[in-house]
């Protein structure tokens, strides 16, 4: 940490200012000591000053003894209009090559991780189709003074993607799984909005119009996802501000955002049907992959319960990352968050 901390320097400047910009370039251009050099620069600022800086950048503070990058933090646009004229005008200043839009989601552990519990373990890749889930519940609940947003369809193009030729950022930006969903119906939506009681802190900006609960049920249209409902919740006030994605053996899965819940089918022919109880559905596994809190990712198993009789039991085996990992994912955090208030003092 110290390391990363005496390689770390504040200066002050405005969204577009030329001056403070050429200022920026010259402090470089001093700690690069004249040698050959590359330059990534982390925009994370508001949407209004996003071309002011980035115009600024390129004009003067680019590199000249090597390449440079420019890595901007969502949202990138107000909508699907204003995204395509951010894209025009970047395109204008840098190459495509050179421009990387991200979400902070995607360096969670648990979301890095997706992509790893699904194609480096045979036990889950035969499993991840529509033969053995039903269903895939992701809830995202936030607390009352988030300001409400989804990651969902990130999320869901990890769960739901095809095997990747490799990890390359073009193979992986290359699987179109989100082009196969189908266009909602009314039917499949639901809104909602959250009523406050004395002392929650919420937007007062809401309307009474404003929805601050969503819910829908997507399909994904091909050969893996026919028929399988990706569940999806979103909202504020929803119990506690959690995350999970559960996956259910063909019987209804529930799942949270801040991970994913993979429910898989009933077993055929199950010779412990009656031991299990009336509700055959809590009889089916489930895959829990959790992000808050606390980020774990549990297996639903049927067990036996111990003593001379024959009674089945619903147990979880789970991986806790707080557990299993405490002081390398306290670093990691630490580093996260503080590269964070570091690009956010810059910026300001």
């Amino acid at each position: 940490m110290d390391v990363f901390l005496s390689r770390t320097y504040y200066l002050n400047g405005g969204y577009d200012n030329k001056e403070g910009m050429s200022r920026l370039n010259a402090q470089m251009e001093q700690i690069e000591g004249g040698y050959r050099a590359n330059r990534i620069f982390y925009l994370s600022v508001p949407q209004e000053a996003l071309l002011d800086v980035a115009s600024s950048l390129a004009d003067n503070a680019q590199t000249k003894k090597g390449w440079n990058r420019m890595i901007i933090e969502k949202p990138f646009g107000f909508d699907a209009l204003s995204s395509q004229w951010f894209t025009k005008s970047l395109i204008s200043k840098f190459e495509e090559k050179q421009i990387y839009r991200i979400d902070y989601l995607l360096g969670r552990n648990l979301i890095e991780n997706l992509t790893v519990l699904r194609f480096s373990n045979l036990v889950f890749e035969l499993l991840w189709s529509r033969t053995y889930i039903l269903n895939v519940p992701v809830i995202l609940s936030e607390d009352l003074t988030m300001q409400t947003g989804s990651h969902m369809l990130q999320t869901i193009s990890l769960l739901a993607m095809e095997p990747l030729i490799s990890l390359d950022g073009e193979d992986i930006r290359n699987e179109k799984v989100l082009r196969s969903i189908c266009k909602l119906e009314p039917s499949d939506v639901i809104l909602g909005q959250y009523k406050p009681t004395s002392g929650d802190k919420v937007d007062v900006s809401l309307s009474k119009l404003t929805p601050t609960f969503f819910a829908a049920a997507l399909y994904i249209d091909n050969a893996r996802w026919d028929g399988v409902p990706f569940l999806i919740k979103a909202g504020v006030g929803l119990i506690k501000h959690r995350a999970f994605s559960t996956m259910q053996s063909k019987a209804e899965a529930y799942v949270t955002q801040s991970g994913d819940t993979y429910t898989f089918n009933y077993v055929p022919g199950n010779l412990y049907r009656e031991r299990i109880g009336h509700n055959t559905d809590q009889a089916t596994n489930e895959l829990i992959l959790r992000d808050v809190p606390d980020e774990a990712i549990l297996v639903k198993i049927n067990n036996k319960i111990r003593g001379l009789g024959l009674q089945l039991d619903a147990s979880e085996l789970n991986l806790l990352y707080k557990d299993k990992y405490t002081l390398r994912c306290l670093i990691h955090m630490s580093i996260f968050c503080l590269m964070s208030l570091m690009v956010i003092t810059i910026s300001s």
